[in-house]
């Protein structure tokens, strides 16, 4: 009988000892303030937007995403920072892998009906980053005859080709450093993609004065932060990014990733105004 009491209050103790680590040690229903980490979604390999580098996770995302989960109650060294490729985006806050993503995620219709977003954070757009002596390109339609690169998968050279320059000869390279290699040998003329993401590869220290950006703006790319469909993060992360504008925090990160290179940002956009 005495056994039988001991393994009972055992069992108990044990039961209350795994509740108190799973309430204490996961993330809060809202995502806020109510565990000991939050896990945030960036890119690994976009320099001046998120990159992981020895030093730790640098870039306007990796900037942005910070300021905002320390108004959400974390701390820097609470954050878990995961690498969230374009394809992956919606499954993984699907299944919680992650509580948001600030990931050169542009604002669509199609996205939005798979994910909420909070936002938009910055106004982005097309294109084209140019040799700094070169210049034969002042147009889009200057890129008729050019070697035009971009990334394989990517639909921002056949936008220019389908669109702008038809007669533009688009190479596909595996990365954006391939193309900035190609562009830099003159083995290519141009490389097309955000401006943002342009802007960020531009301003790397071993590119200063080599690169230039066109200016074309050839189409709107509205940067939210991606949370689960019916999160209520979403109006918590917009309040953030208001605060971060009102208190020059936003501008101070555009100019510290993007000034290197002479990024001539959009104004912060106001929260909900997507621009099509």
């Amino acid at each position: 009988m005495q056994l039988r009491k001991v393994t009972a209050a055992s069992a108990a103790v044990l039961a209350l000892a795994l509740s108190a680590t799973a309430c204490g040690g996961g993330k809060s229903d809202d995502g806020a303030s109510g565990g000991k980490k939050i896990t945030i979604g960036i890119k690994f390999d976009q320099p001046g937007l998120g990159q992981k580098t020895p030093q730790g996770y640098a870039g306007f995302d990796v900037d942005v995403a910070t300021y905002v989960a320390k108004k959400l109650g974390y701390s820097p060294d609470q954050i878990e920072w995961k690498e969230s490729k374009s394809a992956d985006r919606e499954t993984m806050l699907k299944r919680g892998d992650v509580d948001f993503i600030a990931a050169t995620y542009s604002i669509t219709p199609e996205r939005e009906k798979l994910v909420d977003f909070a936002g938009p954070y910055l106004l982005a757009h097309q294109d084209v980053l140019l040799r700094s002596n070169d210049n034969s390109i002042k147009s889009p339609a200057d890129l008729n005859k050019k070697k035009l690169c971009s990334v394989t998968g990517s639909t921002s050279a056949q936008n220019i080709k389908d669109k702008l320059a038809p007669k533009a000869q688009l190479q596909n390279y595996p990365t954006y450093s391939a193309c900035l290699t190609g562009l830099q040998n003159k083995a290519l003329d141009a490389l097309t993609t955000d401006d943002s993401i342009l802007a960020g590869y531009a301003a790397q220290p071993q590119f200063k004065g080599k690169f230039k950006l066109g200016g074309f703006k050839m189409t709107n790319e509205n940067y939210g932060i991606g949370v689960k469909k019916g999160s209520p993060l979403k109006a918590k992360i917009n309040k953030a990014l208001e605060e971060m504008v009102s208190d020059k925090s936003w501008q101070k990160a555009v100019d510290k990733n993007f000034g290197p290179a002479q990024y001539k940002n959009e104004p912060a956009p106001k929260i909900g105004d997507v621009k099509s």
